[in-house]
């Protein structure tokens, strides 16, 4: 589901590559690069407060998930080029800022923080009350998601973006609560998952879909350095491609690189329905769909942000359960419909004064 930039398909990771369509977009003409730099995320796009540095709640579960790092599509992204992925380092501040793009995989990249001992890969195992369900849910390919799975308890918990406490219930709260969100996907559809994070719920999708192409937006270093190796660890590199950048920017394009866009927007712990839906819209073909997975308070979030939604072009925010019959908790989902195109603001531009000068101007 990941490709580089060039193609959807050249790049071919360690360990095989299982079947899947090609790219449903163009890629950038750019040479592709992968971003060493890290550090704390900015604060969120514009207007908006700090990322708070708790942990945040998702899923269909009432109670507040601990141990997982918030994903955070705002962060301010200066790639820079590197030999290889590097799990957490300090820039230098860049002296200007450079386009975001997309990464590739990097040849003998490590899998551990140097130092750092891994957990018990253990603590990821299936729990037999949830086989069968895992089974439906991922059929042939549930060994790749109990590989993912290990990888998130092991890696995924030396760098950080998963709790020690979420190892045992990584199945259950997880891969499951994401996998289910297939059944809102049509066939063949192309994803972005903004606020990738650990892979939640994009690279489960990929897991559990090989007939998605799927494109994973996060801007922090760290994260997509984990993501990257991730896809080329499960043989993921011809339909899933790793976007180190914000949504806004993903959405924006440049001079070099041609706007993205999709069938389906994904998104899960993110932010609340009416900047998540300022972010992912533009992302959106016409008659697209934003698909966020939100918690208990969902049905609050539509009453509060369906304004704000129609506002930026999208149609009348939808509750669904996915999942239903299948898991013990289903997950809970808000679409929403991309239905005309908003054209952002343009700043006013100062209006003159009686003398010919503008207001303001010395």
């Amino acid at each position: 589901m990941i490709s580089d930039e060039t193609t959807a398909g050249a790049v071919a990771g360690p360990g095989g590559t299982p079947p899947g369509p090609s790219a449903v977009r163009a890629e950038p003409t750019v040479d592709p690069v992968f971003s060493d730099e890290g550090g704390p995320a900015d604060p969120a796009y514009p207007g908006n407060a700090p990322a708070d540095p708790g942990e945040p709640a998702f899923s269909a579960e009432p109670e507040v998930v601990t141990g997982i790092e918030p994903a955070d599509p705002a962060a301010d992204v200066t790639p820079a080029f590197s030999g290889e992925p590097v799990a957490d380092a300090t820039p230098a501040a860049p002296a200007v800022p450079a386009d975001p793009v997309f990464a590739e995989p990097a040849e003998d990249a490590p899998s551990l923080v140097d130092g750092a001992t891994a957990p018990d890969p253990a603590s990821a195992a299936l729990p037999p009350e949830l086989a069968e369900a895992a089974r439906a849910l991922f059929g042939d390919r549930l060994d790749l998601a109990a590989a993912y799975a290990e990888l998130l308890a092991t890696d995924g918990v030396v760098r950080g973006l998963i709790g020690p406490r979420e190892a045992p219930r990584l199945w259950d709260r997880h891969l499951l609560n994401c996998a289910v969100v297939a059944e809102r996907i049509p066939e063949g559809a192309s994803v972005i998952d903004v606020g990738s994070g650990a892979g939640l719920p994009g690279l489960v999708l990929a897991i559990a879909r090989p007939d998605l192409t799927l494109t994973l937006v996060e801007p922090l270093a760290r994260r997509t350095s984990f993501l990257i190796e991730a896809v080329q660890r499960l043989g993921l590199t011809r339909d899933v491609r790793v976007f180190r950048g914000r949504a806004e920017e993903a959405a924006a394009g440049s001079r070099d690189r041609e706007a993205l866009s999709a069938d389906i927007v994904t998104a899960r712990a993110v932010a609340p329905l009416d900047r998540l839906a300022g972010w992912c819209l533009p992302l959106l073909v016409s008659g697209g769909r934003l698909v966020a997975l939100k918690g208990a308070s969902a049905a609050d979030e539509i009453a509060e942000h369906t304004e704000a939604v129609v506002r930026l072009g999208g149609g009348t925010p939808e509750l669904h359960r996915c999942g239903e019959g299948m898991v013990e908790s289903p997950a809970t989902v808000i679409e929403v419909v991309r239905e005309r195109v908003v054209n952002p603001r343009r700043p006013k531009k100062p209006k003159r004064s009686r003398g010919g000068r503008r207001r303001g101007d010395r």
